[in-house]
């Protein structure tokens, strides 16, 4: 039971988005090679992208929001040694519904079942906080 393997979980999930990203924006670069001045920032260059390339551009994005949180909170139990069935189940529930969400996003990018995954994954990351919260005042 170590808390530390759903954070690698989460850790490799987001360099498969890092490499899905990069396989997609590589040729790109390479084509446009010395006129990329028009895309300073990404913000710049989304227009220009594919529907679909924008998906994975986004859902990487969002793989380095919440999961921050995430990484914090599954450092903060094992520091404090609260590791526990529950917390495990809860952090690798949370990878899996991150991941969930990735494959929607990337894929159909059905906003309500992203939602749905989104918040599912979400309360388990409440959980796992307030779990500490709770621990601390009892």
């Amino acid at each position: 039971m170590d808390i530390l393997h759903p954070m690698l979980g989460m850790m490799i999930w987001s360099g498969i988005i890092l490499l899905a990203l990069l396989a997609q924006r590589i040729p790109v670069v390479i084509k446009h090679w010395g006129h990329l001045q028009y895309a300073l920032h990404s913000e710049e260059l989304r227009p220009r992208l594919p529907i679909r390339m924008r998906y994975v551009t986004d859902n990487y994005n969002h793989i380095f929001e919440q999961p921050t949180l995430f990484y914090a909170t599954v450092v903060y139990i094992n520091l404090m040694g609260h590791e526990s069935t529950i917390n495990v189940a809860l952090a690798w529930a949370y990878v899996v519904g991150r991941i969930v969400h990735s494959l929607i996003h990337i894929s159909v990018n059905n906003v309500s079942w992203r939602a749905t995954s989104f918040a599912l994954s979400s309360l388990c990351l409440l959980a796992m906080i307030f779990g500490e919260l709770l621990s601390w005042v009892a």
